[in-house]
């Protein structure tokens, strides 16, 4: 497969500024609902919501905890309780003001309300802006197996803010910047050589890693919408990485999802010079470069990490299916990987 450089611009449903109520307020001015509802979760309700309050619509607020550990079905049924009791209709609109979580969650509740509903995404963390929010996929936890149901549904809008980052801890800002890492790798070696040579991750341009972040997963999916071929590369470090994440989650250990990411990234990078893919240069740069910014992640239960692996979406007629690197900006996907090999990838990280 060749590699591809991303050169289009965003989509016009996709609109950035330093300014989130600007964003809101002229989203508005071009767009008109029969009701607006705005979902929040515990933490953007007090930090974010005062930042549009004012450039909303007369509108309901609906707020739910915050957290992966409640993205399910019982949270679903609170919000689609909540649009029930507004009498919502199908001219309605949801607003959805938070992280991956629930961006997530909030446009599978509105694009699954009376057969689907409007939605508006503004997401408010790092991993949001530049992964969780883009590309229209949707969808809950199910018996901890990460976004076991869920649908595609692109929302009416992407509004992106980097004032919004000034809210997180450090460790939410960071575990964003793993989907940073990992768009840059499956296809950006550029962007890859910016981020390794600067002295401190703190130091970069939001703004501009974000647009060019969007860029590529929007050029991505724009080739392939439902996941059938290029758009697998975006798993890249998530076949392990998830499978961690889901183990740690199901064991109270915690993990945030780019640290998990983190780990996927490592051990699904020994795994692509293992099978002849990458060259163990490029290899020892990844791991050492992910390490600075990470550290080292206490595993869960390598057992059931495997089992879970064997769970993941990618998988086809039980054989479990990975992004690999073929180089530094440029991935394959659909590669075989065995438990064998997980277990010697998670055996790896352990030991560097």
């Amino acid at each position: 497969m060749e590699g591809f450089v991303c050169t289009m611009a965003l989509p016009n449903h996709i609109v950035l500024s330093q300014n989130p109520a600007e964003l809101v307020s002229q989203f508005f001015v071009h767009h008109r609902y029969s009701q607006v509802a705005v979902l929040a979760d515990a933490h953007t309700h007090v930090h974010c919501y005062p930042q549009i309050q004012a450039a909303l619509p007369p509108h309901q607020l609906c707020v739910v905890p915050a957290g992966e550990e409640h993205k399910t079905l019982a949270t679903c049924e609170r919000v689609w309780g909540f649009l029930t009791d507004l009498a919502m209709d199908r001219h309605g609109l949801v607003v959805v003001l938070g992280g991956g979580v629930l961006g997530d969650l909030g446009g599978f509740c509105a694009a699954t309300y009376k057969r689907g509903i409007a939605f508006v995404l503004v997401p408010t963390t790092l991993l949001a802006q530049v992964d969780a929010s883009v590309g229209g996929k949707l969808g809950i936890d199910f018996r901890n197996l990460k976004n076991h149901i869920g649908v595609f549904q692109p929302p009416a809008s992407t509004l992106i803010s980097p004032a919004f980052l000034k809210t997180l801890p450090e460790r939410e800002l960071r575990s964003g910047f793993a989907e940073v890492i990992k768009h840059a790798l499956i296809a950006d070696n550029k962007l890859w050589t910016q981020l390794i040579k600067l002295p401190d991750w703190h130091a970069i341009d939001w703004l501009s890693v974000i647009r060019t972040s969007v860029e590529i997963k929007c050029r991505v999916v724009d080739q392939d919408p439902t996941e059938k071929g290029i758009r697998k590369i975006l798993n890249f470090g998530h076949t392990i990485g998830h499978a961690v994440e889901s183990a740690a989650l199901e064991a109270g250990m915690s993990l945030y999802h780019g640290e998990a990411v983190a780990v996927g990234m490592i051990c699904e990078a020994y795994l692509s010079s293992k099978k002849g893919l990458l060259p163990d240069p490029a290899k020892a740069t990844i791991t050492d470069y992910l390490r600075s910014v990470y550290g080292t992640v206490l595993l869960p239960d390598e057992a059931r990490v495997l089992a879970l692996a064997l769970q993941d979406k990618k998988n086809q007629g039980g054989r479990i299916l990975a992004a690999l690197l073929k180089e530094t900006g440029q991935a394959v996907w659909d590669v075989e990987i065995s438990a064998t090999d997980v277990a010697e990838a998670m055996d790896f990280y352990k030991k560097t």
